[in-house]
């Protein structure tokens, strides 16, 4: 199944709420095996919170290697290649590595109690 981003979220792919509305729409998919491609033509401006949620967070309950056989992403310029790397890297990290999404966590939760 393709999704054309531009049109379900406009040019700029940046909160954590655009992000999970992909997630919503690609998880269930992904998980049944089916394959998905999200299509970025016309979208220009990224923000790894948007990235976090609608990609890295399928890391948590989907395999990299399933994932990577299965999402295909196209038309996607090089600022937010760059970005999806670096979150799909750091996603892979944290969900595979208990003592650091744990550490991750603490210096979270600590930088909001500073807020």
């Amino acid at each position: 199944m393709k999704h054309e981003i531009l049109t379900l979220i406009g040019k700029n792919c940046i909160t954590p709420g655009d992000g999970q509305k992909v997630y919503a729409l690609v998880h269930s998919e992904l998980q049944a095996d089916r394959p998905v491609e999200l299509d970025f033509a016309g979208v220009e401006i990224f923000a790894s919170p948007f990235f976090n949620f609608a990609i890295g967070q399928l890391l948590r309950d989907i395999q990299p290697e399933n994932l990577n056989r299965l999402l295909k992403v196209s038309n996607l310029n090089p600022v937010g290649k760059q970005i999806l790397k670096l979150v799909i890297e750091n996603s892979k990290r944290y969900y595979s590595d208990p003592d650091f999404r744990s550490r991750l966590d603490q210096v979270i939760s600590e930088q909001a109690n500073t807020l």
